[in-house]
């Protein structure tokens, strides 16, 4: 298919439309900062109660939110810019549609995902330290122009090949949203405020492989597969122009660490030889494992067991999202009220109060919807509400080499998603009781490890706070 035909095959308005759908909720119902800043810099007004549109005690409350969330704008919408693109699978609902298209068995489409997923966790090992190196935003800038490259290959492709290729060059870009996104905010913020971002954060990076496939469902079933790989490339063209204009550099120069390879190797050796980092960083990415297995295994797990259409992974996703959302909020909320080990103990009974109810579910109810997909949406809210604390606690090893301890712990995660998504999803995907066997091993590893974890570093956690 040559590139004309490609671009001229295209619904644009059903690409602009679901891309504005995607950047309005990212960046302001889970950033209700960026709608403050956004308001006052077009009009130059503090918020007003519209009054004459909603109750007045609703509207007094929501412009007593959005006025507060202003003041805090000017810091934090800055931080929004990198999210980056994240670890996302719009094509998820895709994928059979694929298949039949570039005429490729369901095991060569799914290595789109598999592929992906590798390189994201590989190249995780260097966008660290480039940005450590470098600084955060020309890393970020250069990632997010690779990504856009690569969405416009994907988006023209003629062969399975040809796009598995171009989704590992996503995979080796699309990383650097997070890696950097943690740093910048151990870069500026301190204390409970560090972890009131890192939630905020959380929820976005947690939420972007719940609500891609929603969004790439609409697009598949409006106008095709391609036209997920063009929203992608437009989404990245706009990301690199909010960069620019509102990302500052927070990593000064006399801050930067020299990039040669006898000192990145040091530095390497040293974060990955802690035991108290490799805990950490595999407790986050068990726990991540826990319910992506669910997302990875969707089309099966929906299509095959539950019975919806591709209309309707947003039975799944819009639980995951909500529950993400419930998660942050309360891991948000605790910070400075709730000691650390509080919260992560608060979130780990969640999450097995989740795989109780998961297995019982199963053994009792037919397949169907909402019931199969509740104690997923239990699950996230703890898996949402141990996640911050963890990594706080993890960066805040190395305060000389939080992009590149970020970096690592970046990888750890992927390369299980990886693992997860090329042969344990497959492989668990056959029944519902697998599945949530699976969440089960998955989230008792993370708590055995958070044990561990816990007994090496006792006096450490018990005076613990964000510094």
């Amino acid at each position: 298919m040559s590139v004309l035909t490609a671009v001229s095959n295209i619904n644009w308005l059903a690409v602009l439309v679901a891309w504005v759908a995607h950047v309005v909720i990212s960046l302001v119902w889970f950033q209700p900062a960026f709608f403050g800043r956004a308001w006052i810099e077009l009009s130059g007004k503090e918020l007003k109660p519209a009054t004459r549109w909603i109750p007045a005690g609703l509207a007094a409350h929501l412009v007593g939110v959005l006025r507060d969330a202003a003041v805090q704008a000017r810091r934090r919408v800055r931080v929004v810019a990198v999210r980056g693109a994240g670890p996302d699978h719009p094509v998820l609902p895709a994928f059979p549609e694929i298949g039949r298209d570039l005429e490729a068995p369901p095991l060569a489409v799914q290595q789109t995902l598999s592929v992906y997923l590798a390189a994201y966790a590989f190249m995780m090992l260097w966008h660290g330290a480039l940005a450590d190196a470098l600084g955060r935003r020309p890393v970020l800038i250069a990632a997010l122009a690779v990504f856009a490259l690569a969405s416009f290959g994907a988006a023209i492709s003629g062969n399975i090949e040809s796009l598995v290729l171009f989704r590992a060059l996503q995979g080796l870009s699309a990383g650097a949203g997070m890696v950097i996104g943690r740093a910048v905010i151990r870069d500026r913020f301190h204390g409970a405020e560090a972890q009131r971002m890192m939630s905020q954060v959380t929820l976005v990076f947690s939420i972007a492989p719940a609500i891609a496939p929603v969004i790439g469902g609409v697009l598949l079933n409006l106008v095709g597969w391609r036209s997920i790989f063009w929203l992608m490339l437009v989404e990245a063209a706009a990301l690199i122009a909010w960069v620019r204009l509102k990302l500052p550099e927070t990593l000064p120069k006399d801050a930067r660490q020299p990039l040669s390879p006898p000192v990145l190797l040091a530095n390497y050796r040293r974060v990955i030889l802690r035991p108290e980092f490799l805990l950490l960083a595999l407790i986050t990415a068990l726990n991540f494992a826990a319910f992506f297995l669910y997302i990875a295994a969707a089309p099966q797990f929906l299509v095959g067991h539950l019975g919806v259409s591709t209309w309707g992974f947003a039975w799944l996703f819009v639980p995951m999202i909500t529950g993400v959302l419930l998660g942050a909020l309360l891991s948000g909320r605790s910070a400075g009220r709730r000691s650390p080990r509080r919260t992560i103990r608060l979130g780990f009974a969640t999450m097995f109060t989740a795989c109780a109810l998961n297995v019982l579910i199963t053994a009792l109810v037919p397949p169907s919807v909402p019931w199969h997909v509740l104690p997923i949406f239990v699950f996230t809210i703890g898996s949402a509400t141990v996640m911050p604390s963890i990594t706080l606690l993890l960066l805040d090893l190395f305060p000389a080499n939080r992009g590149l301890a970020s970096s690592l712990q970046g990888f750890l995660q992927f390369a299980l998603s990886a693992v997860n998504a090329a042969l344990v999803a497959p492989l668990l995907a056959t029944s519902l009781g697998l599945l949530a066997t699976g969440m089960i091993v998955f989230t008792v590893a993370s708590f055995t490890l958070w044990l561990i974890y816990k007994r090496r570093a006792r006096t450490l956690l018990r005076n613990w706070t964000p510094s």
